[in-house]
């Protein structure tokens, strides 16, 4: 019997047995009577396999690449946002230590002046510039903040009422009703303060949206994945722009507005362990949903 002859698969694994390609010719049981033609024809359907293995392998690198490059830019991103946020905070408490002796002053002031009312109405408008500072120093103070939640158990439905009737002169000032769906019974345990923070900074959102007057809603819902409260308005929603960037720092389409109530709030969720989401309403309006996962949260109806 003649030696058969031997050609290398690249496409196959190498060892000391004869190995079969699975597929076209057999290589290892081609003999010297085998003629030219069925050669180039196995040694072709192995390049053609190697061909398509390269292609797969070169499509992956593709994929990695493009997923690297990716987390790369994120990072990147998130360096920029901690040295800003360095940056921020310091600013922040400069700026808050200027505006104690400041305000005391000015309360002063207001005291001497009470009987003047041109001096008593530029006073107010200074007045409000400061309240409108200090806001946005605490939004930087916030932004800033990276503490670990501070659990406690609380009922939601007490706290959405806290906020709600913090907020009542200026939702009747804007003729706005609240409905709030939030069942009495439902108790989770948080850090209520951030809690507290995030329905506010969402509530105000709503406000902003809503100068002609319309309807606020917040619901919530506990279930086995965990705990969601949504607060919805009946303002002309959010545009694909808005959509995209609304939780990113600092963008804002308001004038005056600091972009970062809507960041501070995902920072709250995240900070749980949860998320925030955004959707348009079908009946018009922005819906702002937190979910904190059950494990996360500690939640118990």
């Amino acid at each position: 019997m003649k030696n058969p002859i031997r050609i290398f698969d690249p496409t196959q694994p190498q060892g000391d047995a004869p190995q079969a390609t699975g597929e076209g010719v057999d290589l290892s049981t081609l003999s010297q009577d085998d003629s030219l033609e069925t050669v180039l024809a196995a040694w072709h359907d192995a390049t053609v396999r190697l061909q398509e293995t390269h292609e797969v392998l070169q499509a992956e690198v593709g994929r990695l690449t493009d997923e690297l490059e990716a987390k790369n830019r994120e990072l990147a991103l998130q360096n920029r946002l901690a040295d800003l946020g360095r940056m921020a905070s310091h600013v922040a408490h400069e700026v808050r230590n200027s505006l104690v002796p400041v305000t005391l002053y000015m309360s002063l002031l207001k005291r001497r002046l009470e009987s003047d009312s041109d001096s008593m109405d530029i006073l107010n408008k200074v007045e409000a510039g400061f309240t409108t500072l200090d806001n946005t120093v605490n939004d930087l103070l916030n932004f800033t903040s990276h503490r670990e939640p501070h659990w406690d158990s609380f009922f939601v439905r007490e706290l959405v009422d806290e906020v709600c009737e913090s907020m009542g002169p200026q939702l009747k000032a804007q003729s706005i009703e609240v409905l709030a769906d939030v069942p009495q019974e439902t108790r989770v345990s948080a850090d209520r303060e951030m809690l507290r923070r995030a329905i506010l900074n969402l509530v105000l959102n709503a406000i902003d949206v809503m100068s002609d007057g319309g309807e606020l809603s917040i619901t919530s819902y506990l279930g086995p994945k965990g705990f969601e409260l949504e607060v919805a308005d009946s303002g002309p929603g959010l545009s694909r722009e808005q959509m995209e960037h609304v939780f990113e720092p600092f963008f804002t389409t308001k004038s005056g507005g600091t972009g970062l109530g809507l960041a501070i709030v995902s920072r709250i969720a995240e900070t749980h362990g949860g998320q925030v989401t955004a959707a348009n309403c079908p009946e018009g309006g922005a819906a702002f949903t937190i979910a904190f996962p059950r494990t996360a949260m500690r939640a118990a109806a």
